[in-house]
């Protein structure tokens, strides 16, 4: 893929209005492409059926839509799941799932490593490597339901999200503030 391609995972609502508006589009188009992607799953434009054939082509042409990939999964006996995901870096993070009987709880990663150097942590044991984008921050999130096969409309298994994986959350700021406004957006979960 292009790296002048935008992944639209790293964009919240009004940085999708902002791409739109480049593109000599209304503002409305981001509604529906946040959609296509995080209520519906959908990494492929061609599958945005109620945007015209020009605009997907055009979007195929200059925007991407790419998750971080799950490598592994294990399961424990009691529901948790912990995903090993890869970046287009080539790095690893993790991501876990802890099911309770009344909520699903995410743990997502902020950070590649950690600066803190707290005694009692694994990552910071691997020293900090760098910050994750959005994109690798909402795509934990979107890489977790798709791989629980959630469907749009159902009940949501993910009620949750905290930022406990690995890294600081807080030497991430700005990525990590995207990616929860994007959580909490109503046309996208």
């Amino acid at each position: 893929m292009p790296e002048d391609k935008v992944n639209l995972l790293n964009l919240d609502r009004a940085g999708l209005e902002a791409f739109f508006a480049e593109l000599g589009e209304k503002p409305f188009r981001a509604t529906q492409v946040l959609k296509w992607i995080y209520q519906y799953g959908v990494d492929d434009f061609a599958g945005m059926t109620n945007l015209s054939k020009a605009l997907r082509e055009r979007l195929a042409e200059v925007a991407e839509i790419r998750a971080p990939e799950i490598v592994s999964e294990h399961r424990s006996d009691d529901g948790t799941i912990k995903w090993a995901l890869r970046l287009d870096s080539g790095n690893h993070i993790e991501t876990v799932f802890i099911p309770e009987d009344d909520r699903g709880t995410l743990c997502v990663s902020s950070q590649v490593g950690c600066a803190l150097e707290c005694s009692f942590c694994a990552p910071a044991r691997q020293g900090f490597n760098r910050n994750l984008t959005t994109a690798e921050i909402i795509g934990q999130l979107w890489a977790a339901n798709r791989a629980m096969q959630v469907r749009p409309r159902e009940e949501r298994v993910i009620t949750n999200v905290v930022l406990m994986g690995m890294g600081e959350p807080l030497l991430n700021f700005d990525n990590v503030v995207r990616a929860m406004s994007l959580m909490m957006e109503d046309n996208a979960y």
